[in-house]
């Protein structure tokens, strides 16, 4: 019984959570064009933008975003600008011991750091990427893209926006690449051996988001040199 209440309080959290009331046109963003170019025929026109979360815990719409970190980079993976914010989220008691462990979240230490509102860290998000993109298209890129997209619209959906005003419907992910070049190692521990790409700490206080994104874009070269060296080499 005591499972069952669990579970039908964290559906009724999250149907809360999707019915908040938004500031955009749904109905615009749904009929918008979309664009008329695409990676392959005006690389040009397309920018990424790597990002990874630390949360309080694995499930969005019950646990919270506490930090995200946001570079964004050309298709070559050249760095263009980056990001990082430290966001208070509305429930820390909520905070599971295996996200406390992987990035040290203290709700009296995020007051200290000046964490931001979700609003106006969500307005600061929108800010970076007009002044980064301008009207580039822009495509996310994420190690799990699925947990990073699930939490980055919740936050997005607390604020009243939405994420789609900014990225392309469709979100890259990093193992996914890998796998399509043969790659089948999904911590990459293999290519980034190969490579000798440095990785991210892995001591709580100094595990941020911003240490995430950086080291999925010097992935996402290795994954881009690994290509090419193949290709030349016809395997």
């Amino acid at each position: 019984m005591k499972f069952l209440l669990i579970q039908v309080s964290v559906i009724l959290l999250f149907t809360l959570s999707c019915t908040q009331e938004t500031s955009f046109d749904l109905e615009a963003l749904e009929s918008g064009i979309l664009p008329t170019t695409n990676p392959a025929s005006g690389p040009d026109e397309w920018l990424l933008a790597h990002i990874d979360v630390e949360t309080t815990g694995l499930l969005p719409g019950y646990h919270e975003m506490i930090d995200i970190g946001l570079v964004m980079t050309n298709l070559d993976g050249d760095v263009l600008d980056s990001l990082f914010l430290r966001i208070q989220p509305q429930y820390p008691e909520r905070l599971s011991p295996g996200a406390y462990n992987s990035n040290a979240f203290d709700p009296e230490k995020w007051k200290e750091l000046q964490a931001l509102p979700i609003k106006t860290a969500v307005d600061s998000i929108i800010a970076f990427h007009k002044k980064v993109a301008g009207d580039k298209n822009v495509l996310m890129v994420a190690y799990n893209c699925q947990f990073d997209t699930a939490f980055l619209d919740h936050l997005f959906r607390v604020a009243g926006k939405t994420w789609r005003e900014l990225y392309h419907y469709f979100v890259l992910d990093i193992p996914s690449m890998a796998w399509g070049l043969g790659l089948t190692d999904l911590s990459s521990q293999k290519l980034m051996a190969l490579y000798n790409i440095p990785n991210e700490p892995h001591i709580a206080e100094f595990h941020t988001g911003i240490t995430g994104a950086m080291v999925n874009v010097r992935i996402y070269q290795g994954l881009l040199r690994y290509r090419q060296e193949h290709a030349i080499n016809g395997l």
